[in-house]
């Protein structure tokens, strides 16, 4: 059995000796699967492939043939030419993300607004926090994980378990998120806060 899956996937892709632009390809594949939230084998199933063969493509093992490129790019919801072409203008990689191409993250409180720094997949989730004067959290809320932070502009008034902090550019911070926690802009400029998570944003249900 393992055997037969083996030659499906020497079949299916490109007998080529892989290069940098199939490991590209490889990990653009990876990070759309895993934005997307999908198993490997419900992307293998859609796209008409082994598993196997998918595997190898994300690890650039093997290259991607243009009888598969359609299919998988169905299977994965984009269209064929956004996996190929030029690098630079892709919002989706496994370990890097654009200045250009960064995620908002939805969130309810007003005058705050927070882009997704980290890539798909990553262990921890980057946030870039603008606060505008007079924003922030409201009411303080915990979840699990740890997080960290770095004032970058401005000022913010940090609440950890009830001890308020002021934060200026410059400063940092790091505590257990599992600790009531909130956040307020009582200056006169933006505050940007560089904000890391060990916790998914998805995950973070009482937070703002």
């Amino acid at each position: 059995m393992a055997r037969t899956k083996v030659k499906e996937a020497r079949n299916e892709a490109s007998d080529q000796t892989p290069s940098e632009a199939d490991i590209r390809l490889g990990r653009r594949i990876r990070a759309l699967r895993l934005e997307r939230k999908l198993g490997i084998t419900d992307v293998a199933q859609r796209a008409g492939i082994s598993v196997g063969a998918l595997s190898q493509i994300e690890r650039g093992l093997t290259s991607l043939r243009i009888r598969v490129l359609w299919p998988l790019a169905a299977a994965l919801g984009v269209e064929p030419h956004s996996l190929l072409g030029d690098d630079e203008n892709k919002s989706s990689d496994l370990y890097v993300v654009r200045a250009t191409k960064r995620k908002e993250v939805p969130v309810r409180s007003q005058g705050m607004r927070k882009e997704l720094l980290s890539p798909p997949g990553s262990v921890l989730t980057g946030l870039l926090v603008h606060v505008e004067p007079g924003g922030g959290t409201g009411e303080s809320y915990s979840h699990a994980g740890y997080e960290f932070g770095l004032v970058k502009k401005g000022q913010v008034e940090l609440t950890i378990d009830s001890v308020v902090y002021l934060l200026k550019a410059g400063d940092s911070f790091a505590f257990k998120s599992t600790l009531k926690h909130s956040f307020h802009n009582g200056g006169k400029e933006r505050c940007e806060i560089v904000w890391i998570n060990t916790t998914k944003t998805t995950e973070i249900r009482n937070g703002d």
